[in-house]
């Protein structure tokens, strides 16, 4: 590595851990409901939102009430979103309109966060469904997990009540002060970097062999702002941010990749805030921290290795000359650490050991700072998980931050941890059975697998990236990740709603010598074991057949 690429990393995590208490204050405050410097400007918007949906600020909700108002949400939009992209494409007279299972998948995909695509955006999408659809939902579907957190969070800080705030007023904070300013400041530093912002038509060009080129325009830099900061992931062109307009320099490049990072990060300063104890914060941003190094590192060393065929070092297969592979490398140990999407260069390229730790990121359950809100709720299930074993360990009911885990929290914990986790390996060995599932495969042998391994992961784990080489845009492909993108979703989600109502009703229990502390390096440790464990083992044998398998050939001169 470069002496640059060194400062570049450097920069990255300082400028990540200094922002981290900045915006995690004022994240926690916006959901406290105190006033914020944003306040003044944004209030009146922030009050006609509550008029417009006819709710009151004060109204609170218990766990049922406000996973009713979710689940309500979450079917609004997505049968709104199914019908623009219908409509959009009957009212532009294609030859050959948008399939159903098409339109049920990309639907699926944006309501849940997720925002898989198996399509080409700025070929198969226009404006309205790209800026009206997909954009609003990359807004909502993000304040959704935030939402969820901040109710996490007054379940676990409260107590003997059943309220745990209000979604609708959650949701809208979210946006308006939150994700929305973010947005706009990191939009215009976008397009004052060259990212296409217009509602032109295509640019007429020719390539250098004299063929004619229709070059794609459109309103590229708001929406490549929002699907980064809400870990949305997606691409307004098929290439992503590999796409010198959507991600020309330098600069972009930096700013996208923190932008993924940034608010995961912050969230465990609020979550800390929040509960009232900022240690809790910096023990799970520290456990995050050390997991997503530890992939870094591997990955890193997995692509400057060289190839043992080609003897190329170093790996530069579907890689951008212009951005490199340390930078391709962060990038893709984010997108896939925190439920983003978007790449900057072929994750099918990369070796087998980066590619299998890139899946092991997702597999894990998107905790490594993971999707804005649900990284961290997903997170907290490890933690209620990692108490439970250690207060069986000294003898003690297992406790944390003052309220006991009991039956009721342990069966939804392991219930969200399970349920992802199926969806990835069961319809993946459906898939390989099935001549339908296999047909979509470009490559045969263990990478085929993989292919076929990470599109489950990715739609289970809500991440939306994909390896490359599978045809998706199938019936088959189409309907069955939708649905495993809906429980991958929901099937977390309600759970941490229900532990929530839970741990709210608890007393408070003082802490006694007895009580295993949870904001120490000891707790850290027994954290980070638990999610190896629990995450890593439970995949191990897929894992086996797919990259393991490939680098071990590959190793001996085979190729596929």
């Amino acid at each position: 590595m470069a002496a640059f690429e060194w400062i570049q990393l450097i920069l990255f995590a300082a400028v990540l851990v200094i922002c981290t208490p900045i915006l995690g204050g004022h994240m926690a405050r916006t959901y406290s409901g105190e006033r914020t410097w944003l306040s003044a400007l944004l209030s009146p918007l922030e009050k006609a939102l509550y008029r417009l949906i006819g709710v009151q600020e004060n109204d609170e909700q218990d766990w049922k009430a406000y996973a009713a108002s979710l689940l309500a949400f979450h079917l609004v939009g997505f049968v709104l979103l199914f019908g623009i992209l219908m409509l959009e494409s009957l009212a532009a007279n294609r030859a050959t309109p948008m399939n159903w299972a098409l339109a049920f998948n990309i639907a699926s995909s944006f309501v849940t966060n997720t925002n898989w695509q198996s399509y080409a955006g700025e070929t198969t999408l226009g404006s309205l469904s790209q800026m009206g659809g997909l954009t609003v939902q990359n807004f909502v579907s993000a304040a959704v997990g935030m939402a969820v957190l901040a109710a996490l969070a007054r379940g676990i800080k409260r107590h003997t009540t059943h309220l745990l705030g209000n979604f609708w007023v959650d949701l809208v904070r979210g946006v308006v002060y939150i994700l929305l300013p973010l947005s706009v400041i990191f939009a215009i530093a976008f397009a004052s970097q060259g990212v296409v912002q217009n509602f032109s038509q295509a640019a007429a060009a020719q390539t250098m062999e004299g063929i004619p080129q229709d070059l794609p325009q459109g309103p590229a830099a708001s929406q490549i702002a929002i699907k980064q900061l809400g870990t949305n992931g997606g691409g307004f062109f098929n290439t992503n941010s590999a796409h010198p307009y959507e991600n020309p320099t330098p600069l972009t490049n930096f700013l996208q990749v923190f932008a993924i990072l940034l608010i995961p990060a912050a969230l465990t300063n609020t979550f800390g805030r929040m509960v009232g104890a900022q240690r809790q914060g910096w023990v799970l941003f520290g456990v995050m921290a050390v997991l997503f190094c530890a992939v870094f590192a591997g990955m890193l060393a997995a692509e400057l290795t060289p190839n043992p065929i080609l003897g190329s070092y170093p790996n530069l297969e579907g890689k951008e000359v212009r951005i490199g592979v340390v930078n391709s490398v962060l990038w893709s140990a984010a997108t896939t650490a925190a439920s983003n999407g978007s790449v900057n260069a072929m994750l099918s390229s990369f070796s087998p050991l980066a590619g299998g730790l890139m899946m092991l990121n997702i597999m894990l359950g998107e905790v490594v700072f993971g999707g804005v809100g649900a990284g961290l709720y997903g997170m907290l299930l490890f933690v209620f998980l990692a108490a439970f074993i250690a207060g069986l360990m000294i003898g003690r009911t297992p406790e944390y931050m003052g309220k006991k885990i009991e039956a009721r929290e342990v069966q939804m914990t392991i219930l969200a941890i399970l349920l992802p986790s199926a969806c990835i390996l069961i319809p993946t060995a459906f898939a390989l059975t099935w001549e339908g599932g296999l047909a979509s495969r470009l490559s045969p042998g263990p990478h085929g697998f993989s292919e076929i391994l990470y599109a489950f992961t990715s739609a289970a784990g809500n991440n939306g990236s994909a390896f490359g080489g599978l045809n998706a845009n199938t019936q088959f492909y189409n309907l069955i990740l939708g649905v495993t993108m809906w429980i991958g979703r929901l099937g977390v989600i309600l759970p941490v709603l229900a532990i929530a109502g839970s741990l709210s009703n608890k007393k408070y229990i003082p802490p006694s010598t007895g009580t295993l502390p949870t904001d120490t390096p000891l707790f850290a440790g027994i954290l980070i074991a638990v999610i190896l464990i629990v995450g890593a083992l439970t995949f191990f044998p897929a894992l086996t057949l797919g990259p393991i398998v490939e680098h071990l050939l590959l190793a001996a001169g085979r190729t596929f």
